[in-house]
């Protein structure tokens, strides 16, 4: 069977971004919308979900996704005003520095909440509608790089990334049978408003350093990845994490000498050795 240009476009389908008030989510949803799906954001924050439903073009329900009672009643909103959703992208997320020796156990509780727990509820909430009304659908989790290496300071965070990555596949063969499909995507470095905000003056630039494509990534690159796992195209992809990391993943620390432009496995540019 041959592809069709079509088969990329989502025209007709209900698609719901957590977290899509800013940064990544925000950019998945304008690009599922641009590619004809009739989106809804569920954010938490009413100013940035006013914002991005505005300026997107799509239906922003303020929600808290780590309350069950509110997903439930995001969907039902979002159900009634669009139609049932096919699309899920569970993008919530945070993080905050948290050393090993000295994470606290609330802190810990909040970073599983905001990375991990949400993810449960929202696919499962979306999954048990698609079984009841026969439909086949797409689910597509936010993880990061940092579920499959070490994080100095942020162990909690990257214990729930790492979580998504193993829910994203024990989810993708309970699913299966009802032609659900769960999918994660993977970002590295990427120019958001949070990410800014986390990171010292210099840093950033450093780090693009250690990149192999040589710079961060933008939004747009990872709303295409998704754009892809949504549509038709991906329909024999299921249980698999993409890494969009401009190569960093693969390879595995080795980076490009900023002088001399060597292969060279650590320490990373800008670190001062003797």
């Amino acid at each position: 069977m041959a592809i069709n240009p079509s088969d990329i476009l989502l025209t007709g389908q209900v698609a719901v971004v957590t977290g899509g008030g800013t940064g990544i989510g925000r950019g998945i949803a304008a690009g599922l919308a641009a590619f004809g799906a009739s989106v809804a954001i569920w954010e938490r924050d009413p100013q940035s979900c006013a914002e991005a439903a505005e300026s997107t073009g799509v239906l922003g329900i303020v929600t808290d996704v780590r309350e069950s009672e509110q997903v439930d009643a995001a969907l039902a909103q979002t159900a009634a005003e669009l139609g049932p959703v096919r699309i899920l992208v569970n993008n919530a997320g945070g993080t905050f520095a948290s050393p090993l020796l000295e994470t606290r156990e609330n802190g810990w509780d909040a970073l599983y909440r905001s990375n991990l727990r949400h993810v449960l509820l929202c696919t499962q909430r979306v999954a048990r509608q698609l079984v009841a009304d026969e439909l086949p659908g797409s689910i597509i989790n936010l993880t990061s790089i940092e579920g499959v290496r070490a994080a100095p300071g942020y162990a909690a965070y990257a214990a729930a990334k790492a979580g998504v990555i193993n829910y994203t596949q024990t989810a993708s063969f309970e699913l299966a049978p009802h032609n659900i499909r769960v999918n994660a995507i993977a970002p590295d470095f990427t120019l958001t408003e949070g990410l800014v905000a986390l990171t010292p003056d210099g840093v950033l630039s450093n780090a693009a350093g250690g990149v192999p494509l040589g710079r961060a990534g933008h939004v747009d690159e990872i709303a295409g990845t998704a754009v892809f796992l949504a549509s038709n195209l991906s329909a024999y992809i299921t249980g698999e994490t993409i890494h969009v990391d401009g190569g960093t993943r693969a390879a595995g620390g080795w980076y490009r000498h900023p002088q001399t432009g060597a292969a060279t496995l650590g320490p990373g540019p800008g670190t001062a050795t003797t």
